[in-house]
């Protein structure tokens, strides 16, 4: 049986970033993700976790100047320092929130950059990164993106992100497994799953061409969390869709999971 977090950066946007945990945890999930917590202190993101009872399955590490476009840092040779910086900030909200997975994202390649010294400066950034999170116990993710939503991104495809993981070689170092890009990356899902199950460590969801929940879109989920089942996953499925009407609306087809409100006092 799948296990479903909230993804708070897409889902109950109509609430402020804080209430959203106890709004997941009324609609019956147990865990929640997020992409940035950080316009928040760590002690009050880690609060609102507390005292809706919920766990932090994941969030996202620094992804530098968002605004100028910027979409991580791991890749971008002239930002080493900054990376290292961001990432001990995301140690400290790992810490505070007792999160074990770190997605650490990999940027946005600048106009005329060298591929090769954005791949190298990657595999060294990621290596002593995940030798950072083993000390500390936490599994550090990478997340090819597909370039249509992103373009530029430097990590978007599986294969590559498969072969960056072996050849670290970190026990720590995992693959976050979003169904949405490798559909629009690579197709053949089923297959993609079987193929790349022993790097999985998460997994998110959400529906071509939209991005929309499932039951609303080209996929068909079902399935989908049934080859998981098969595969034997049981880590946790990131809800990371933008809703076609509300969040709660949307959220008809998690309840054959058992996922369920709760009762009101």
């Amino acid at each position: 049986m799948p296990r479903f977090a909230a993804n708070l950066s897409f889902l109950f946007l109509d609430e402020p970033f804080l209430d959203r945990f106890a709004a997941a945890a009324d609609q019956g999930f147990q865990a929640v993700e997020f992409m940035f917590p950080y316009e928040h202190s760590s002690a009050a993101v880690a609060s609102a976790m507390r005292a809706a009872g919920i766990q932090v399955a994941l969030f996202n590490a620094p992804p530098g100047d968002w605004a100028n476009g910027e979409r991580g840092l791991a890749s971008l040779p002239n930002r080493r320092q900054d990376f290292r910086a961001a990432m001990a900030r995301a140690f400290e909200y790992a810490e505070a929130m007792n999160c074990p997975r770190i997605h650490v994202v990999a940027g946005v390649a600048p106009a005329g950059a060298d591929r090769r010294a954005m791949e190298a400066c990657y595999m060294d950034n990621l290596a002593w990164a995940a030798e950072q999170a083993s000390g500390l116990g936490r599994i550090l993710l990478i997340e090819p993106i597909n370039r249509r939503d992103v373009p530029g991104f430097f990590l978007s495809d599986f294969d590559f992100a498969e072969k960056v993981i072996a050849d670290i070689g970190a026990p720590n170092l995992r693959l976050q497994f979003d169904v949405y890009h490798a559909q629009i990356i690579h197709g053949d899902l089923v297959k993609r799953i079987e193929r790349q199950m022993p790097w999985i460590d998460h997994v998110q969801i959400a529906n071509p061409p939209d991005r929309r929940e499932p039951g609303n879109g080209e996929i068909e989920y079902r399935y989908i969390f049934e080859t998981f089942d098969r595969l034997g996953y049981d880590g946790w499925i990131g809800c990371e869709y933008r809703p076609a009407g509300s969040t709660v609306d949307s959220l008809g087809w998690i309840r054959d999971y058992g996922v369920v409100p709760k009762k009101k006092a």
